[in-house]
């Protein structure tokens, strides 16, 4: 059994802790009453992580005292809609969930930003716990509060911040994530090495971590590590009016390509494919060194991750003028500055179009 690891985030308006390590899901339930308190737990999961590890889930919250009931949607990034939301909100309601229930999100990053934002509205907010299932979730979505559906404008775009009690992350779950949504979720882990660990960047990139069998161990450090990047973020700003900024790297672009291909490519994908668009076209614009550029998309590729994409250019500009990141007339732009640095930089909206015209070699 691997180590377990406990990041503690500092939010502003909720501390908790991060618990990482393997065969963590029947300590769910003890974990949930440490830190949510009540008496009631109401499940949100999908119809593919559901049959695996729900009930070991809900016989864990049993044990340690909760009644439970769980709601279950339609896997897939198409159900991460207001009707979805509203059907989860009105599924508590008939529970006779009340603030003081627990929020329990079981799955990838659709059912934590889902779950999320059903307990940020029930009631006017109830506890919510992340327990996360995939890598994406896990390195990224379950930690920092953001949480989110879509509506058919964009990626997103009805949301609030609500930091949850307690996050697991119980790498085992890694086992069952197919092999090309684990690969997938490795978009935001570089990410996180070209935003602020060349070291991570460089393990990454060198090795794949998806390789099977897992090696659970080191996928363990590997979250627990993304977690602290993202910790050290979220402590510092964790409302996005500034640093917290820069982990949009890769992503104002990467939502449009996301969008564009009818959410048929994974987000972690489109986050690589947005970075690296982004990374040509600000090394071409005099905004990135050509040779960090270089070494950006030569990651990418080297981690078997997308650095082009079918939409066109104007696709991906018609829906990167929809996304919640542009004030007025200006995108703040995250620009790669170095593998392990990157900089906000606003602009107007011309000129970031003229980023992504040549990063799309458009």
């Amino acid at each position: 059994m691997s180590e377990t690891r406990t990041v503690h985030v500092s939010a502003p308006s909720r501390p908790y802790d991060v618990t990482v390590g393997m065969g963590l899901l029947p300590r769910v339930g003890a974990v949930c009453r440490d830190a949510c308190g009540g008496d009631t737990a109401f499940v949100v999961t999908d119809s593919n992580v559901g049959p695996l590890y729900g009930d070991a889930v809900e016989r864990s919250l049993a044990e340690a005292g909760y009644g439970t009931a769980r709601f279950t949607f339609p896997a897939g990034e198409a159900s991460k809609n207001p009707a979805t939301l509203f059907s989860c909100l009105g599924a508590m309601a008939d529970a006779g969930c009340t603030r003081d229930t627990t929020v329990v999100a079981l799955g990838g990053g659709v059912t934590g930003d889902l779950a999320g934002l059903a307990a940020a509205l029930y009631m006017r907010g109830c506890p919510v716990m992340q327990v996360p299932t995939s890598l994406l979730a896990m390195v990224d979505s379950s930690v920092g509060g953001k949480t989110a559906v879509d509506l058919p404008q964009g990626k997103n775009l009805v949301g609030a911040f609500w930091q949850p009690w307690a996050v697991v992350a119980d790498v085992a779950c890694l086992e069952t994530v197919p092999g090309d949504l684990l690969l997938d979720s490795v978009g935001e882990v570089v990410k996180h090495g070209v935003l602020a660990d060349p070291e991570l960047f460089g393990e990454v990139t060198s090795s794949p971590v998806t390789a099977r069998p897992l090696d659970l161990d080191r996928l363990a450090a590997v979250v627990a590590r993304n977690v602290e990047i993202k910790r050290d973020v979220v402590d510092a700003d964790e409302r996005e009016r500034g640093l917290r900024q820069t982990l949009n790297l890769g992503h104002t672009a990467g939502h449009a390509i996301e969008a564009a291909s009818g959410f048929s490519l994974g987000h972690g994908s489109s986050v690589a494919c947005g970075l690296a668009v982004v990374a040509r076209g600000c090394a071409a614009e005099g905004l990135t060194d050509p040779a960090v550029a270089d070494a950006i998309v030569a990651g990418i590729e080297a981690c078997g991750l997308p650095v082009t994409c079918d939409a066109s250019v104007d696709e991906v500009l018609a829906l990167s003028r929809s996304d919640k990141k542009r004030h007025g007339d200006t995108v703040n732009l995250v620009v790669p500055v170095a593998v392990g640095r990157a900089e906000v930089v606003p602009m107007p909206f011309e000129r970031y179009a003229a980023v992504v015209r040549r990063g799309m070699g458009g």
